[in-house]
């Protein structure tokens, strides 16, 4: 599994794709009473990048968007209370020029130290290189409860 990175490395290698994806991890991520670093969270998103959770409806799979903004507003007063704690265990990267998808599997704890995740999941993740830097620009998302069990290729690097 791979640590979050610490929230002074995030903001100097953010040109870094790899640093990004860890970023993202590391900035939603944390114990319970500790404040999450919101604008470094938001510094990882293009302007008008939108976050999509796909969720089991009444009549099949739907769709809900948010902006980086909704899901600071939504989710972040529930991290900080509660203590969350996401980490990658596997990821698969397609790049072309300055366009990357990053297909990055987790898993979801309560506690770091927890013994089993609560949840896992795969995000898909597109980034596009912007004057230099990468920054997201549409992050997809669903878990094992919306999906079904993580097939084998999500589960291993590539």
């Amino acid at each position: 599994m791979l640590a979050p990175l610490a929230l002074g490395i995030v903001l100097r290698d953010a040109r870094d794709l790899d640093a990004s994806v860890k970023a993202l991890y590391g900035t939603i991520s944390g114990p319970a009473g500790q404040a999450r670093d919101w604008n470094a969270f938001r510094n990882l998103f293009a302007k008008d990048a939108k976050l999509n959770v796909v969720a089991k409806g009444t009549k099949g799979s739907r769709l809900v968007a948010l902006t980086p903004d909704d899901y600071v507003k939504n989710a972040g007063p529930y991290l900080e209370k509660n203590g969350f704690f996401e980490s990658e265990i596997a990821r698969r990267t397609v790049r072309y020029g300055d366009m990357a998808s990053v297909w990055t599997t987790y898993e979801s704890r309560m506690k770091r130290d927890d013994a089993k995740p609560f949840e896992r999941g795969v995000n898909c993740v597109l980034y596009a290189r912007l004057e230099g830097e990468w920054k997201i620009v549409n992050l997809t998302y669903t878990d094992e409860t919306n999906a079904g069990p993580l097939p084998a290729e999500f589960l291993k690097g590539g």
